[in-house]
């Protein structure tokens, strides 16, 4: 058995309603993971009691996801110094000075956001830490700072030809029916890039927002609040944020700007250094290489690059920059050695509530993902197996794999797992069907590079919008914002993003698998809902609550 039918979509929907209703993420997740384990233990509940203990122990036994929470911790803790040491009210204050405007500060941090495309965790947090002292000083809710995070972390991770999602999007590319079109797993991840309509115009959404200021829905509320300085984050009603580490500094006017800039320039160079550098040393110590040097001269830079386990590189990083940062702020009179201490324990007890969601996120997506035989409930191979017995016409293939990636990615919070799942999937399906209909060898790999690209989209819009969602949960952490205050300000501006990707799509499709037909058709309908939804969703005659 598969999974469990109907049954399979009980976790993530309870989950969901439940963190909606009670505003509680921790004790909406661990409910969703117990409803899962009840129906693998079939309704037996000291058995599912077990299971889920079992499930969240084996989530943290994983040596990716240890290392990843490790990054998280660590780099709170690196958050701590930056606190204590000043440096943040310094960036703030020279920020403030440089960039007068509002649109300018939203700009600023897009750009950046745009700029650390390797890797979509990093993004998240860091980008937060750096930008948050600017955004409140401009009157930016908390929301479109988070916002914007999500918006260039996972959209832009997936569109860099240069980054840890890309070689896993690549390695899910193989079969008989993948060779047998002759080209490469680069050359087939760069012709679906412009199919992938959702993660571009995820990305450009932010743009025409901040140029605009048309916002929209729960946003727009949240940008209200914040303008009229009556909060930056609304914990009355989306309940307290998810981590924030109080920036208390002893010695705040003896810091610069600089202090804030050369740590986290230390943090990027060191993290981009460990990417391939981690990839070298796995070969020396395994003995595929005599030596680092040997191993440098066999595998080039980017190779080693795209061939790295990242949760590794970014563990490695976080430890050298955090010591770096450390001496760096004692050799400035930043910090004594009692304040530092004092400094690093507040980051990493920030960092708890944050650790302790993704944990749970984790083990529900394990629950969701995994099939019945490995204690799960198959929720996803229920829903795919709806596209492959389905028997849609080729024109067809694309928006429905977008909407299952959708809807996979968002129940179960992960991008990665969607695409595992569908990628395999839908290549033997669309080749075939394109060539029983007799299409050349080019029509063919158009219609398979929109479907991937429909695949990738649909499953990052899960990943940016999900409230159990891993980079969903990082943003809310990196913003200081009230973790479901992010997820109800996001989905509107998602949501819109994905019909108008999703039509798009179908489009495209008609008019014969045609990349550019697919982009104009999605931007014409992008820059009609910018300018109308605002008309009819946005806030008029805003009173404090």
């Amino acid at each position: 058995m598969e999974h469990f039918g109907l049954l399979s979509l009980i976790p993530p929907i309870l989950t969901i309603l439940l963190a909606v209703l009670t505003k509680d993420v921790i004790v909406s997740l661990f409910v969703g993971i117990l409803s899962g384990a009840l129906i693998v233990a079939g309704g037996n509940p000291f058995t599912a009691f077990l299971m889920v203990s079992d499930r969240i122990a084996d989530t943290l036994a994983d040596g990716w996801s240890i290392r990843i929470v490790l990054f998280t911790i660590l780099l709170g803790m690196m958050v701590g110094l930056l606190s204590k040491s000043g440096s943040a009210y310094a960036l703030g204050d020279w920020a403030s000075k440089k960039i007068k405007t509002k649109t300018g500060a939203l700009l600023f941090t897009w750009v950046f956001g745009i700029l650390i495309f390797f890797d979509d965790y990093f993004n998240s947090l860091t980008i937060g830490t750096c930008m948050r002292p600017l955004t409140d000083a401009k009157k930016i809710s908390r929301a479109k700072l988070a916002y914007i995070l999500d918006s260039t972390a996972a959209p832009v991770a997936i569109l860099a030809p240069l980054s840890t999602w890309v070689v896993y999007v690549m390695g899910q590319f193989s079969g008989a029916e993948f060779d047998s079109l002759g080209v490469t797993t680069q050359a087939m991840f760069m012709r679906s890039l412009p199919f992938n309509l959702y993660a571009i115009f995820a990305v450009f959404m932010v743009v025409f927002i901040t140029l605009t200021h048309k916002d929209f829905g729960p946003m727009a509320r949240s940008e209200a609040r914040a303008e009229n300085g009556d909060g930056l984050f609304y914990e009355k009603k989306y309940g307290a944020i998810v981590a924030q580490v109080e920036s208390k500094a002893h010695d705040a006017g003896k810091a610069k700007a600089r202090d804030f800039v050369i740590p986290i320039l230390a943090f990027i160079f060191i993290a981009l250094m460990f990417f391939p550098l981690q990839f070298w040393l796995g070969q020396v110590a395994s003995g595929d290489a005599a030596t680092l040097g040997a191993a440098m001269a066999a595998t080039p830079f980017d190779v080693a690059f795209n061939n790295c386990d990242s949760s590794a590189a970014l563990m490695y990083a976080s430890v050298i920059s955090l010591a770096f940062a450390y001496i760096y702020f004692l050799i400035r009179g930043l910090i004594k050695l009692s304040t530092g201490g004092e400094a690093l324990l507040d980051g990493f007890k920030a960092m708890t509530p944050a650790v302790t969601i993704l944990t749970l996120a984790w083990g529900i997506s394990g629950i969701i993902k995994s099939s019945p035989a490995d204690g799960g409930v198959g929720m996803s191979s229920f829903v795919s197996e709806f596209v492959v017995n389905g028997n849609f016409p080729l024109a067809l293939v694309p928006i429905i794999v977008f909407i299952i990636s959708c809807l996979i990615s968002f129940a179960a919070g992960t991008s990665w797992g969607t695409m595992g799942i569908m990628v395999p999937i839908t290549l033997p399906v669309v080749i075939t069907l394109a060539r029983a209909a007799g299409m050349d060898p080019n029509a063919v790999l158009n219609v398979t590079a929109l479907s991937i690209g429909a695949v990738l989209g649909g499953s990052v819009f899960g990943d940016h919008c999900s409230p159990i969602s891993d980079t969903t949960i990082l943003s809310s952490t990196g913003a200081a914002c009230p973790h479901l205050e992010h997820v109800a300000t996001q989905i509107p501006y998602a949501v819109f993003v994905a019909i108008c990707a999703g039509i798009g799509t179908i489009v495209a499709s008609v008019a014969g698998f045609n990349a550019i037909v697919g982009l104009i058709t999605t931007l014409a309908l992008f820059v009609a809902g910018i300018y109308l939804l605002p008309i009819w969703f946005g806030v008029k005659n805003y009173k404090a609550d």
